[in-house]
This record gives structure tokens, C-alpha cells and sequence, in this order.
């Protein structure tokens, strides 16, 4: 059984996706490591899901802040569909 590595070629396992708003292409990320604005992060779940996108935007209940911290809860738009329990990684 392979053993999960933090610090893999993915990047630095920062968050788990805790839920998705289709509608508007938002996802809610549950952060176990700081963020900010600017930041590039990898997205990687399910069968087929595995992208990188810059963090242009994010929003804690409603409000745009730049940085954010462990244990806060942001909203960020992405480029693509995501699902619950994803892996959000900074590279």
C-alpha cells in the first residue's frame, strides 16, 4: 500500500474541497495551511480530475481577502468541475 507523501510532486498538501456551487463554479476549500492571492495551486481527485490554477480570488462569507490562513474556509473560483474530499496542493 503506497504511503502518502505531503511533499510530493503535486506540492504541498494545503486543503480538502468541502463543497462545490456548480451554479457559479466555486469551490470551498477547508485549509490545513496558509494561502494567498497570487498562489498556484494543483487540484487533483477522482478518476480524471488533476489541474493547476493561480488563486486570482477569495472570499471568506463574502468578503475578497488576499491571504488566509489554517483552519479558514475560502471560496475560490476554478476552472473546472470539482467534487467534495479533493486534494488542494500549492506548486
Amino acid at each position: 500500500m503506497p504511503k502518502e507523501i505531503k511533499n510530493s510532486k503535486e506540492g504541498k498538501l494545503i486543503g480538502k474541497i468541502s463543497h462545490y456551487f456548480s451554479n457559479i463554479g466555486v469551490a470551498v476549500i477547508d485549509l490545513t495551511s496558509a494561502l494567498k492571492t497570487g498562489d498556484t495551486i494543483r487540484i487533483i481527485g477522482g478518476e480524471d480530475t488533476d489541474f493547476d490554477q493561480e488563486v486570482k480570488s477569495m472570499q471568506i462569507e463574502h468578503d475578497k481577502i488576499e491571504k488566509a490562513k489554517k483552519g479558514d474556509s475560502i471560496g475560490i473560483k476554478v476552472s473546472k468541475k470539482v467534487r467534495e474530499g479533493y486534494k488542494v496542493y500549492k506548486v
